[in-house]
């Protein structure tokens, strides 16, 4: 007797092959019914009889297609219909969006065998996609995933490709961005002045042999325009940086493959397996000995790291196919501070002066994204930004977020938007300075809250009165949550890793608003979402002229020095830093006259201050680069003993207050004296270490019922070595630890750490 089962897949599984996959897996099991997609999923009704269907539907989990993600299985008995065959049916577009919206995937390897085989109707075609790969959150228009509410729907498919789309035993079968030569998108090359240089082959074979003689080349990629030239020219590599006015900012490098990444870089197993994944990110990775010898100097100066990535659209693949290098430097092609260039109006004139051609296609990009970027271990944050390959897959909140907007940060950003038990954070969207940063951040959010169908009950904002989200919050016209930041760092990595219960939070990170005044950013926090103590914190020391300090770390490092240590601390900056004597004596009486001399006690200051007086970087060419340029001024895998240098913890208004002027003193008395600068960075970085787990330590043994877990977040923790030795020697202690995995450590993951405070706000 036939039987009927209706099922409810939730996930991600629209865009990736699944109603094909559940049309043979359904045909394999002689059963009947329909599969469609639909506003919360796939649905999906098979009648035959109870024990092939049962045994049909334990395949889904164990047989899903590679791209797909399940979230949830609903599965309720109904009475048959006698259906005669089984089918895909249309979509349903009606009702409240619960879809997982699919996300870009870098090339498969069938499609690459097939864009490389002569013999092929696609060979050498630069848009070749399956169900498995190519472009899906970038080119949709709206939901359900359908050809037709893509930027695909203005090319009408060929014969071919029409048979091969509705062939459900065809890998293609509703692949949406099915195309080929004939009918799909295809590529041109233009000159600096517009000029038509190529079309099609001719555009990537010219293109090749521009970057082959050391020309500058902007590339249509999946997410918007990158600029490309060979990455072992350094001619080419300084013309880049002059053209973009990026000096050292290290730059990513796009490897033809893993063979040529290893001939650079020290590759693992595990960073291996995400190179080559359907993510395709950046990955952080180790130079090698042979790094200098095969690439540019100017690459990545003053580092020891590279970011490096292999080709994941068909474009990029046929750039190398047809090209002499291994490696190209694949950099954002927009202005700093500006979002991603990413539509084909108006190109030439916003790259001019930037790139010699632009090879461009046109396939419009609809939702713009930047490169992700990871690092590969079990002891430091996975995310250092999230973005293409990973947006804007949810996860699960552990509690209800529904309706709840959270706006993130001024640098960094990213938001986050609450459905249900579902957090969805947007993409890496970067500084909202500018005021086309700002409009640009109000689109994609208003994007998918359109697609979520979310209405929004409460938005999330940091407390600092002149981030550009604080009067953004005002224009949803609900009520508005004031969040400070480092609790939402603390949220944000209990958020990550599954925690509810009040734990400590040591967060290490560059700036935040204090409720106090000043500005925090070296923190001990116990806590969780519905509220926080501040239980310990760094002695704060001015910062003169505010941001320049922070652009100047030899200013940071001058005034810690002065306020520290008083006359001692006013000669040795004197001493240190002979050129800036004069601005030295302002220094001095802005600091006596507390002029424009905001009181900081952040960790990213301390590197920075720290890195000054080593003279490894007195003036930043980019955020972050003091600290960075330190962290690497010492071999992280050497394993040598050293001592830490002197601090204090000390009492001030019921909190402790870790001092490290006498560690400062030593420093630069260190430098003066010729020490080993390897030695006293090292020192330095164990010292911070000890400091953090003696606070700990003291904490808990003035108030043992206080939680044996840490969370660790803040964008210092991006440091290895820094993370590595807070797990290790917490946990030597008897603490729980826990990392970011799934989302930024930084400000890109403090959205998730708003959303879930702002829901417990709400639900209390």
């Amino acid at each position: 007797m036939s039987e009927a089962l209706r099922i409810i897949v939730r996930g991600r599984v629209q865009g990736v092959g699944f109603r094909p996959f559940i049309y043979q897996l359904a045909t394999k099991n002689g059963l009947n019914g329909t599969v469609q997609n639909n506003m919360d999923g796939v649905r999906i009704i098979w009648e035959g009889q109870r024990s092939v269907i049962l045994q049909a539907v334990s395949g889904i989990s164990r047989m899903k297609p590679r791209l797909s993600r399940i979230d949830k299985v609903e599965t309720t008995w109904i009475p048959a219909r006698g259906f005669t065959d089984f089918s895909i049916i249309p979509s349903e577009a009606s009702g409240q969006s619960s879809l997982v919206i699919p996300v870009d995937s870098a090339t498969c390897a069938d499609c690459l065998k097939e864009m490389r085989d002569p013999s092929n109707f696609r060979y050498h075609y630069p848009f070749i996609n399956c169900t498995q790969c190519g472009p899906r959150y970038t080119i949709i228009d709206g939901l359900p995933y359908d050809r037709a509410l893509t930027s695909m729907a203005t090319f009408q498919m060929c014969d071919r490709c029409e048979a091969e789309y509705r062939d459900p035993s065809n890998r293609r079968h509703h692949a949406q961005p099915i195309a080929c030569a004939q009918c799909g998108p295809h590529v041109t090359l233009f000159d600096s002045t517009g000029d038509r240089l190529a079309s099609r082959d001719q555009a990537v074979e010219q293109a090749a042999e521009m970057l082959a003689i050391g020309k500058i080349i902007a590339v249509k990629g999946i997410g918007g325009f990158h600029l490309a030239c060979d990455a072992r020219s350094s001619e080419s590599v300084e013309r880049l940086r002059s053209r973009k006015g990026r000096p050292r900012k290290p730059l990513a490098v796009m490897c033809r493959n893993v063979a040529a990444a290893e001939r650079i870089a020290n590759v693992s197993e595990k960073e291996q397996a995400v190179l080559q994944g359907p993510e395709a990110p950046i990955v952080l990775l180790r130079k090698n000995a042979s790094c200098d010898e095969l690439l540019s100097a100017v690459v990545a100066p003053g580092v020891r790291t590279i970011g490096l990535m292999l080709p994941y659209t068909p474009l990029h693949h046929l750039l190398f196919d047809e090209g002499s290098y291994d490696y190209l430097v694949m950099t954002s092609a927009n202005p700093s501070g500006l979002p991603m260039i990413f539509e084909n109006e108006g190109i030439l004139d916003a790259l001019h002066g930037l790139a010699d051609a632009v090879l461009l296609h046109n396939r419009r990009i609809l939702h713009p994204v930047d490169d992700s970027v990871v690092q590969v271990s079990e002891q430091v944050p996975f995310f250092l930004r999230r973005s293409r390959g990973y947006v804007p897959d949810p996860v699960d909140a552990g509690h209800l977020v529904d309706g709840i907007v959270a706006l993130g940060s001024q640098m960094k950003n990213t938001f986050a938007i609450g459905r249900e038990r579902q957090a969805i954070i947007g993409p890496h969207l970067g500084d909202l300075e500018a005021e086309e940063s700002l409009e640009h951040y109000q689109k994609t959010l208003d994007h998918l809250l359109h697609w979520t169908g979310i209405k929004v009950k409460a938005v999330a904002r940091d407390m600092h009165p002149l981030y550009r989200t604080h009067d953004f919050a005002e224009t949803f016209d609900v009520p508005v949550i004031e969040v400070q930041h480092h609790h939402a760092h603390h949220v944000a990595c209990m958020a990550d890793n599954q925690l509810h219960k009040p734990c400590f939070g040591i967060v290490l990170d560059g700036t935040g608003y204090g409720p106090d005044g000043t500005i925090w950013g070296f923190e001990v926090l116990h806590g969780d979402a519905s509220g926080y103590q501040r239980l310990a914190h760094l002695r704060a020391t001015p910062l003169p002229g505010g941001d320049r300090a922070v652009r100047e770390p030899w200013r940071n490092a001058a005034a810690m020095l002065i306020n520290l240590l008083g006359e001692e601390g006013s000669h040795l900056a004197d001493v240190l830093f002979p050129e800036y004597q004069k601005e030295i004596r302002i220094i001095d009486r802005m600091i006596e006259n507390k002029l424009n001399c905001p009181m900081a006690g952040t960790c990213g200051r301390l590197f920075d201050a720290v890195s000054a007086i080593l003279a490894i970087c007195r003036v930043s060419d980019y955020d972050g680069e003091a600290a960075i340029e330190l962290s690497d001024a010492f071999d992280p895998d050497e394993q040598q003993s050293v001592s830490c240098y002197p601090f204090q913890l000390t009492e001030e208004a019921g909190l402790l207050q870790i001092d490290f002027s006498s560690m400062i003193r030593q420093i630069a008395y260190d430098q003066l004296n010729g020490t080993d600068r390897a030695q006293i960075a090292r020192r330095f970085h164990e010292t911070v270490v000890a400091a953090c787990v003696q606070t700990i330590c003291r904490l808990r043994q003035r108030q043992p019922a206080l939680s044996q877990t840490v969370v660790l977040s803040g964008g210092s923790m991006s440091n290895g070595y820094l993370s590595r030795r807070l797990v290790q020697s917490l946990e030597k202690q008897g603490f729980s630890v826990y990392i970011h995995h799934h989302f930024p450590n930084g400000d890109g993951g403090l959205s998730l750490g708003q959303l879930m405070i702002a829901a417990c706000q709400k639900r209390d």
